[in-house]
């Protein structure tokens, strides 16, 4: 005859999260998502700035080819030291069509529209060129010039916005701002000078432009 053993009856698992222990993940779940959120911002919103000024040097140097190779005509001349020269000024108007001067606000204005179309004030992403030039000897594009450059966003333009700029203490916006990684709009994108010249500008127009008034014994 078989005896049949009684086997032990195995105690039921218990093991697993309470109700307790599932809201204490969620909450520290919860403040790290807090915690690195403005981290996750600030990172997306200096990608943005980042990218503002990398196209607003590429409009300037493409500015700049034209104007070397007379594609586009010259900027208006200045009757001052291009770093004392001033901001633009906003009227809650810019008529501009791309790739060309402006006629609102000012003439010294120059469009770069996304759309390839028109500037509008409402369109954060197409740049406004203020472009002028300066030669303390002569007003004559032949003769050479210092070119100066601001690229600003074309919002920047709306009315009651004071634009600004190196004479003023503000020199260019920053790829990375800080704080929510975005800066005002009145400050430009980037700043550039340069020096023009072509075919017709000789070696006198550069001295006489470039050499130190103050100094009695510098000559041509």
């Amino acid at each position: 005859m078989i005896n049949l053993k009684q086997q032990p009856v195995s105690p039921l698992n218990q093991s697993g999260f309470t109700i307790i222990e599932s809201l204490v993940a969620i909450i520290v779940v919860a403040v790290l998502l807090a915690a690195i959120s403005p981290v996750i911002v600030l990172s997306v919103a200096t990608r943005v700035q980042a990218r503002r000024v990398e196209l607003a040097t590429d409009a300037a140097k493409s500015y700049i080819d034209g104007v070397r190779s007379g594609t586009l005509a010259a900027p208006p001349s200045i009757s001052t030291d291009i770093s004392q020269y001033s901001a633009p000024t906003t009227t809650g108007s810019l008529a501009c069509n791309h790739n060309s001067y402006c006629s609102l606000p000012s003439t010294d204005l120059f469009c770069i529209a996304a759309n390839g179309a028109s500037c509008v004030n409402t369109n954060a992403k197409d740049l406004v060129i203020q472009a002028f030039r300066y030669n303390s000897t002569s007003s004559d594009v032949n003769s050479g010039y210092t070119l100066g450059l601001r690229i600003y966003r074309a919002d920047a333009f709306k009315s009651g916005i004071t634009l600004k700029a190196s004479n003023n203490g503000t020199r260019q916006q920053q790829t990375f701002t800080g704080g929510s990684g975005l800066s005002s709009s009145q400050s430009p994108l980037v700043e550039v000078t340069t020096e023009i010249s072509n075919s017709s500008t000789t070696f006198d127009n550069f001295c006489q432009r470039l050499k130190n008034s103050s100094n009695p014994k510098a000559g041509c």
